[in-house]
């Protein structure tokens, strides 16, 4: 945001220096990053001086050239020769001096040097005054007037503006700061702690009168929760041109460039008091009706622009009886703005939702120093008074009359916040001790109304304009702000505290196993959630459920990912496109799906994925490449770690993986592990096999929120190992083995471990051997050889019943 200086001080009259003020601005936390330079004319016309044409005559060697001998004040006149039609004896004109430096359009400078033109020498150089920066008129030199005396220098016979202005790094929530007229409210009250009371000179607007009402135009406001004040005033008869200097340099200071004296004065008010307004041409207003009203979705608008817009039915709309005109506190239409026909206007200045206007500015793409306020919350207190400050001003620069009462529609009048601040928190939380009358006279120079004082702190009303402060907390922050940041002095002991947590918080459990994974030799990625649409329909034919972007930044980030899966396989593809292999990944992130028309989901999963071999080649270890059964152990050690337990495994069948198994607790499916289909990873272009592993985190936390930990004593006694090898039909799987043989024995059986597996030509078709290893151990007292043999007994008998098992 750009500040003139000179503007400031039509506010407050301070003779600082303009760096020191932008000290001060910037420890009441309007950081000034640059202070520029700012001259209403290129070069501020140094070198140029007042000369009388002595002598004119035709230049030997050129038709068009004319021979000039000027009095410049010096004591010899200079030759100079000039290309302009309109030159003569007896004219005073403005002369560029040697070594004068001029500027063009562009702004590139070129000196003026001592040369010859067609043989005759030339020792300056006479302007038009294009070449000044004074007009655009280049049809000859600029003609003077005839009082002037030569050698005067023209910066003193035009009025030429100097000026400092601040580029203010402004913080979103100080909306109230966004105009020449917060910042010096801001700075009035940081002049009062350097004991410096100013007066704050506001506009007064106490000579508004209603000249005539010959323009009446009614307004109408469908829906006072999108428009919760609007307030609109005719003004007839005026003539649109030129701006005045005044009001040109100062929109050039800050960076705008002047259109004509209606739309400048708008854009006036707007960064002098933070309120946008605009201007509407009054005969192009059907009906002699403006409708503020939402429409249709689909309904085609041309802006200012010239791009035709189609409409969202959220967007709010100013609209005359028969068509839109503007969308409301964003952009104006290209049909009914002010033009140099324009001779009668009617000036709205209104309040808009600051969350619609939000929403709209970003649907279309647009921003504009109107939405950039409006949306950041404006002072609807301030409204119908910048209405009359305008008004006043088109009605002294461009003429005509005030044709109209003013509307002001505002039903339900805006509360200001109440709030009550306690000394003790004060203290607490800036840790220095303020005296309660510095505190006082703070809030009176913010404006923060002091109603009641007790012993234990303040009841105050926060003024409306400040949208931001709305706790007690922001009001200290406020105070701290104006007694300086820098008047906190440090304790040169530091102390802390320890907050006490929980067992199962989410980050500490995500460190948790992250420590382990990459112990494990597993990388962390972090991958975009923005994907293409393609990804999402790799998942399923129907994108309704995917959440789109309004205005994605390309085709590759319109839509957030429904899978992890997907980001990772990209990740692998730039891995292996790098002549990496051999890779083991693992990345938290949130998938995102849309249940409803304004219901999303949004969850936490943890995700895996191994290709190519488990461990590097070297001497030592064979080549072993990573597989299912790998992947799976990862899994189990980071359940193990985390403590889960009592799970169930169950058959999965998606399009994702050629084979996968499910795993719950309970009735929750917290992990899906399995081979990712030849197809997907085909269209990846990975060319290994990958395994993935997708945990659904947020269910794993509410399992282990659940949970409880139970701790056993170190059993005193002895362990024993009995192994058995099973002859078994070829469909029966391990897990129906292992839970067959717990369901047997219950008290005594610690593990049951798998150690080979047999299928080969000296089987039958369909069978194939397992080798078994059984802990058993008693808490109470040592296992006897009668009791082992028993229990390993009772599970042959069981396996040969019911999995007609053979003991080989």
């Amino acid at each position: 945001m750009k500040i003139s200086y000179n503007w400031l001080k039509q506010f407050l009259q301070l003779d600082w220096e303009a760096e020191k003020t932008g000290e001060l601005l910037t420890d009441l936390g309007l950081e000034v990053e640059g202070i520029m330079d700012f001259e209403s004319v290129k070069g501020s016309l140094s070198g140029i001086v007042v000369g009388e044409v002595l002598t004119c005559v035709q230049h030997p060697n050129a038709d068009r050239l004319k021979l000039t001998t000027v009095d410049v004040g010096l004591d010899t006149s200079l030759q100079i020769v000039c290309g302009a039609p309109n030159v003569g004896v007896g004219q005073k004109v403005p002369v560029a001096t040697i070594g004068t430096t001029l500027y063009t359009n562009e702004g590139e400078a070129w000196k003026i040097k001592k040369g010859k033109i067609r043989g005759e020498e030339s020792h300056g150089m006479i302007c038009a005054e294009d070449e000044l920066g004074l007009g655009e008129n280049h049809d000859g030199i600029m003609i003077l007037d005839e009082i002037l005396k030569p050698g005067t220098p023209v910066n003193e016979v035009f009025s030429i503006e100097t000026d400092k202005v601040f580029e203010i790094g402004l913080t979103p929530n100080r909306s109230d700061a966004m105009s020449h007229f917060g910042v010096a409210r801001d700075l009035k009250a940081g002049l009062e702690q350097q004991e410096l009371s100013l007066e704050l000179i506001t506009p007064s607007t106490s000579n508004f009168s209603v000249d005539s009402r010959s323009l009446k135009i009614d307004v109408d406001v469908e829906d006072n929760t999108l428009a919760p004040r609007y307030c609109g005033v005719t003004i007839n008869n005026i003539l649109v041109q030129e701006s005045p200097n005044w009001l040109k340099n100062r929109l050039k200071a800050i960076g705008l460039a002047p259109i004509n004296n209606v739309v400048d004065v708008t854009n006036y008010v707007l960064h002098e008091l933070g309120q946008p307004l605009h201007a509407f041409d009054a005969t192009k207003i059907r009906g002699s009706k403006i409708e503020v009203k939402t429409l249709p979705k689909g309904t085609k608008f041309v802006t200012l622009d010239g791009a035709e817009r189609e409409l969202h039915e959220d967007d709010l709309m100013i609209c005359d009886s028969e068509k839109p005109m503007c969308i409301a506190g964003v952009f104006g239409g290209i049909y009914s703005g002010v033009t140099d026909h324009t001779t009668a206007i009617f000036l709205e200045s209104a309040y808009f939702n600051p969350v619609s206007i939000r929403k709209t500015a970003k649907r279309h793409g647009l921003n504009t120093d109107a939405s950039f306020r409006f949306e950041r919350g404006i002072d609807i207190n301030l409204t119908e008074y910048a209405l009359m400050r305008a008004a006043l001003l088109i009605k002294e620069i461009a003429g005509g009359e005030i044709s109209s009462d003013i509307v002001d529609l505002y039903p339900n009048k805006k509360e200001d916040f109440q709030v009550f601040l306690t000394f003790d928190k004060i203290n607490r939380l800036i840790g220095h001790e303020i005296p309660h009358d510095s505190i006082k006279s703070i809030l009176a120079s913010l404006e923060i109304k002091l109603n009641n004082v007790t012993e234990s702190g303040l009841g105050l009303t926060i003024p409306s304009y400040r949208t931001d402060v709305t706790r007690e907390v922001d009001v200290i922050e406020e105070i701290l702000r104006i007694y300086g940041y820098n008047k906190i002095g440090f304790n040169q002991k530091f102390t802390a505290s320890v907050a006490s947590s929980g067992r199962f918080e989410n980050h500490k459990l995500q460190n948790k196993v992250g420590d382990l994974l990459a112990s494990r030799g597993f990388y962390e990625i972090m991958t975009n959630s923005l994907v293409p649409k393609e990804h999402n329909s790799i998942l399923k034919e129907n994108l309704d459920s995917s959440v789109g972007m309004l205005n994605p930044l390309s085709a590759d980030l319109s839509v957030l990912r429904e899978s992890m899966l997907f980001s990772g396989l990209e990740t692998l593809v730039y891995n292996q496109n790098r002549r990496k292999q051999n890779l083991k990944f693992f990345e938290f992130g949130k998938t995102y799906l849309k249940t409803s028309e304004s219901e999303f989901q949004e969850q936490t999963h943890l995700s895996l994925l191994v290709c190519g071999n488990q461990v590097e080649d070297n001497w030592k270890v064979n080549s072993q490449p990573s597989d299912f059964f790998y992947l799976k152990g990862m899994v189990k050690a980071i359940l193990d770690r985390l403590g889960v337990n009592n799970l169930k495994e169950k058959p999965l069948k998606t399009n994702l993986y050629s084979e996968a198994i499910a795993v719950f607790s309970g009735k929750i499916k917290i992990i899906e592990i399995g081979l990712v289909h030849k197809s997907i990873v085909k269209k990846f272009d990975v060319k290994n096999s990958v395994f993935y592993a997708d945990f659904n985190w947020d269910a794993i936390c509410k399992v282990l929120n659940s949970s409880n930990i139970i701790f056993k004593e170190i059993s005193k006694f002895p362990e024993v190992n009995r192994d058995l090898a099973l002859l078994l039909d070829e469909h029966i799987s391990y897990k129906e083995v292992y839970d067959l043989a717990f369901q047997t024995e219950r008290n005594f059986l610690k593990s049951v471990n798998l150690f080979d597996v047999y299928i080969g030509e000296k089987l039958k078709e369909g069978k194939k051997s397992y080798a078994l290893s059984y802990t058993l151990q008693d808490s109470s007292k040592t296992l006897t050889d009668k009791q082992i043999d028993k229990i390993m007994l009772k599970l042959q008998s069981v396996y040969e019943a019911k999995l007609e098992a053979q003991l080989r």
